[in-house]
């Protein structure tokens, strides 16, 4: 009788972390959950990877979409519910570092004209990712609300703010997804084609 109890209790704790498995993922050391859900939508994973530069690890970044795809055009134009989270893995990343980097890998995305009509979307940006110290723990959440066509930040889990602008949240995106990405790899591990 006590075997059959041990045996019983192993197999619901088999099945338990089975469901648990798969609401969750982990990358680079990062668990990354499977879906977000914002305003009583949910966003399901799209794809995950880590970004490096020089031989370090920086962050690791999923992208959540409310309608799966692989195309990165139809990503961009698509003006629907989506996000991008990125969780922070090394400390050598600062709030600077990153508002300056993002700001960069937009240019790239747009070039510098594009950058230019968006420089007021882009100096919003760097303000709302730089109130606190960013350390390496520390995890972003970037939703493109379409109702109100805005990108809504929030740092930990916490609200920061929003910034309206379509325009902004194709070049946002463009950072990974565009035709000059700041990380090819990165890009197709967003798109689902390296997971």
């Amino acid at each position: 009788m006590k075997n059959i109890v041990l045996l019983l209790t192993f197999i619901l704790s088999l099945q338990f972390s089975t469901v648990n498995a798969q609401k969750k993922l982990e990358v680079g050391g990062v668990t990354v959950p499977r879906t977000l859900d914002f305003k009583g939508n949910t966003l399901t994973l799209n794809g995950v990877g880590e970004r490096s530069k020089m031989f370090t690890e920086l962050y690791v970044q999923a992208l959540y979409l409310s309608q799966l795809t692989q195309d990165a055009h139809v990503i961009l134009e698509s003006d629907i519910e989506m996000a991008i989270r990125i969780q922070i893995t090394s400390s050598l990343v600062t709030s600077k570092k990153l508002s300056k980097a993002l700001a960069k890998g937009m240019e790239k995305s747009v070039g510098e004209a594009g950058i230019l009509k968006l420089n007021k979307e882009v100096q919003e940006l760097e303000a709302l990712i730089g109130r606190e110290v960013t350390k390496a723990g520390d995890s972003f959440n970037l939703i493109y609300n379409p109702l109100d066509k805005s990108l809504w930040i929030y740092k930990n889990d916490k609200y920061e703010g929003k910034i309206e602008s379509f325009e902004f949240k194709k070049a946002f995106f463009g950072i990974w997804l565009s035709e000059n990405p700041v990380d090819k790899d990165l890009k197709e591990e967003l798109l689902g084609k390296n997971n």
